[in-house]
Order: C-alpha cells, then structure tokens, then sequence
C-alpha cells in the first residue's frame, strides 16, 4: 500500500528542506531544495529545449559525488544565474567542498521559460535572480506553497496556468518518494472537454479534488496539443528524491525512470518546445540493498509520484495573467 507522508511533499524525506522566493511584478520566481548534507545525485534530460548548469558533474564517472542543492528558476537563461546567489549564500556558510580559501559548493540547476507571461521584464544589465536565489535560500524549510510560487509563479500548463507542485509516497516496508516540479509544460495536463487530470488514477487522498472523467469518452482522445500555435516557451523541471542509499548510477536510473511520470501527467510530453529535466537525489536514510528490483520500485514509485505533483501544481495554482488556473475553472463541488 502506498500513502502520501504527513505533508504530501518532497520534504517528509528527513534531511531536505525547501525554499521559494518571487517576484510578482517580474512573473517569476525561483526554488531551491537544499540537503542537510552533500547528497549523490544525477539528470535526466528529455524535452528539446532544455537549460542547465552543473549538470555534466553529475555522471557516474566523474568526481563530485555529494551535491549540496538544487536551483529550479524561472526566467531562461538568465534565471540560471539563480545558482550564483545560491553558491553564494551556501559557501558564506561554509557549505561545498573544502578545495581552498571557501568552501566550493555544486549546486545544479535548471530553468524554464516565462519571459512572455506578461510580467515587468525590464530589468536591463541587473539581473534579479541571483537575489532571488538568495532569498528561496533564507525561506528554506520543511513546509512550503504550491501553485503560484516560486519557479511555478510564472509558469502554465499547456492552456491551464502552471505552478509549483510536489507529493511524496511512503511504502509500507520503509521505502519513501518525493518529487517537486516547477510545471511549465506545452501539452494539456487535463483530458480535452473534461475537468479531469490525465493522472487522475494515480491520486491520493483527494489530493486533486476527486475529479473523475465522464464514464464514456471521445474515441480517439484528443492529442492534448493547445489551441493556436507553438510558443516555444515551455519546460518542466523536477527533483525526485528517495530515501535509498544510492550511488550516481542509480540516482541516473532513478531519475530516467521518473521522467515517465512526465508522460503520465502531460500530453504530449517532451516536446522540441519544451525542456524536460529530471533530477534524482538520495537521502540515503534508508539501510537496505539497493537490489534491482528495489531500484525499480523505487523509480515506479517516482514517477507516478512526479505525475501527481505536476497535477497538483495545476490544481494549486491560481489565474495569472492569461491562464486561467485549474479551480478558477473548474470550481471545487459544494
């Protein structure tokens, strides 16, 4: 049996906390999830139009082999200089590795895009989101909002508005899941003509409303693409954690293996539009074998538990702009 942890999200894995920060007038924001200690991890990266940083430190081959966070931003490419007041701010306390004078931490990161959602782009040679970064770092902790915040503040989901979102998922023998997405996808996250999310099986405890599609539907569905034509201004970036003691290699088959949860909950998904990026991190918390079969349990559990955090980033958020948002559409039944 499989059940959500205490808050229903990433954080009721012990050791991670975290942190957004936004700009409402900008349209942006950023988050970052920080571990208590340096944690292995790797990427997996899916969509056409992917940006990143760090990210080649994570291979199994290479030398780095505990990170000290992660940095979803808003803002393209210049939302990955979000990592810089990231760096900046774990190094100030003495978090990375001890390489000389300071402390070096390595912290991926990766962006979507929110530049045309209408918001205050203006800000010339002053880039804000290393201030940002700094700021999702000081509101780090083990509680934090959905919808509307963070990377997700600027976000939509095909022609719904998108947001930040996040689930976990306890097995009763121990083994824990967690995902946290910042939901920017092209494809619809809601079955055309129905208020139901295409993840709506993998729902817990009415996480989502209870909504259910129509017992008869259209054959064939309808493909999922939005009305009008290509913006080229998509992306969905998410971090699944699990309390398994892994190694890089099996934190890389962790995350490819979440990145389905992607497909469970958008359609379509991994797009030439979007830039699809999955991190995988350990918490380690957990003394078992990380046997195959444990590790394919564990990347089942992520990427189911990533589809209903990305629906949750739908139902959380609200109207912005011109995206409406899920439940100012679909009102919650009396």
């Amino acid at each position: 049996m499989i059940v959500p942890g205490p808050r229903n999200l990433i954080t009721d894995l012990d050791g991670l906390s975290v942190g957004s920060a936004e700009d409402r007038g900008l349209r942006s924001g950023v988050t970052v999830l920080l571990p208590d200690r340096p944690m292995a991890m790797a990427v997996d990266v899916r969509g056409g139009g992917p940006g990143t940083r760090d990210t080649e430190a994570l291979a199994a081959d290479t030398l780095v082999k505990g990170f000290h966070g992660v940095v979803l931003s808003g803002g393209s490419v210049f939302g990955l200089a979000a990592a810089d007041g990231v760096t900046g701010w774990l190094s100030a306390r003495g978090v990375g590795l001890a390489l000389g004078p300071r402390a070096v931490p390595v912290v991926p990161s990766a962006i979507l895009f929110d530049l045309a959602n209408g918001g205050d782009k203006g800000w010339g040679e002053a880039n804000p989101y290393p201030a940002l970064g700094r700021a999702a770092c000081e509101a780090a902790g083990t509680d934090f909002a959905l919808g509307n915040a963070g990377a997700g503040l600027g976000a939509k989901a095909g022609s719904l508005k998108g947001g930040l979102g996040s689930a976990s998922a306890f097995a009763e023998d121990g083994l824990q899941v967690g995902a946290l997405v910042a939901a920017n996808p092209f494809g619809e996250v809601v079955i055309p003509g129905t208020a139901a999310f295409w993840s709506w099986p993998l729902e817990l405890a009415g996480e989502l409303g209870g909504r259910r599609p129509p017992e008869t539907l259209p054959r064939p569905l309808a493909s999922g693409f939005p009305a009008g034509p290509p913006t080229l201004s998509n992306t969905t970036i998410a971090v699944v954690a699990t309390n398994l003691a892994l190694d890089k290699a099996q934190a890389k088959r962790l995350a490819m293996m979440a990145q389905d949860g992607i497909a469970r909950a958008v359609r379509p998904a991994h797009t030439p539009f979007d830039g699809d990026t999955v991190f995988a991190l350990s918490t380690g918390a957990l003394e078992r074998p990380v046997e195959p079969l444990v590790l394919a349990r564990a990347g089942a559990m992520a990427a189911d538990c990533l589809a209903r955090a990305i629906a949750r980033a739908v139902y959380e958020a609200r109207t912005l702009g011109d995206k409406p948002g899920y439940r100012d559409l679909f009102p919650d039944p009396a």
